[in-house]
């Protein structure tokens, strides 16, 4: 157990009618939210960060996963995917950044759902109820628009000053109406190559 975890949520939201339009499916977004105390929270500029990425990431990774999969039913229910991560206002974005852009908090989730493309991601600074907003994309096709998604909430008493909260989003199904296409036909159309899209 995280000695510094204060609380842990899980937020679902599932999505019935859509522009007034019944889904044929509904939309699931699962998260799952913890919130913990900063671990380089009132010990002023520090350079090596590894030490407590190290011993926290890991757990948190762990602790995460395990409830969006609980929610979710399975590993496999999952289609798009998502991390994100807010720093009270005592800490620096690098904190924020440094709990989840590392392997050893990300391939946890990754694994569990057997998913190819990277984790969209989003890390902030702010204060209580500060908006935890977790970016989501197809967990194997980063070009399919269809889960291209959002999943926003709010914590109402963090993160304090000297806590972080460390989020990750899943859904089941993508936008229920989704009619814009994928990156692979506008690449097409403008003349790119798909496979190499920035022509290196």
């Amino acid at each position: 157990m995280l000695t510094s975890l204060r609380k842990t949520l899980l937020h679902i939201e599932t999505t019935y009618i859509e522009g007034g339009k019944a889904a044929p499916v509904p939309l699931k977004l699962i998260a799952a939210a913890a919130v913990l105390k900063n671990p380089w929270a009132g010990r002023g500029f520090v350079e090596d960060l590894k030490p407590e990425i190290h011993a926290v990431a890991p757990e948190l990774g762990k602790l995460l996963t395990g409830m969006v999969i609980e929610a979710a039913g399975g590993g496999d229910k999952v289609e798009g995917y998502g991390k994100a991560a807010v720093v009270g206002l005592d800490g620096e974005v690098e904190h924020a950044s440094a709990l989840i852009h590392t392997l050893r908090f990300g391939n946890f989730y990754r694994d569990a759902v057997g998913a190819k493309s990277y984790l969209s991601f989003c890390n902030t600074r702010g204060g209580a109820d500060a908006p935890v907003m977790i970016p989501l994309m197809d967990k194997n096709d980063a070009g399919r628009r269809s889960h291209y998604l959002t999943i926003q909430f709010s914590i109402p008493d963090a993160p304090a000053a000297d806590e972080i909260v460390v989020a990750l989003g899943a859904s089941i199904g993508g936008r229920p109406h989704h009619r814009i296409g994928d990156r692979y036909q506008d690449l097409k159309e403008l003349g790119h190559d798909v496979e190499n899209p920035a022509g290196l």
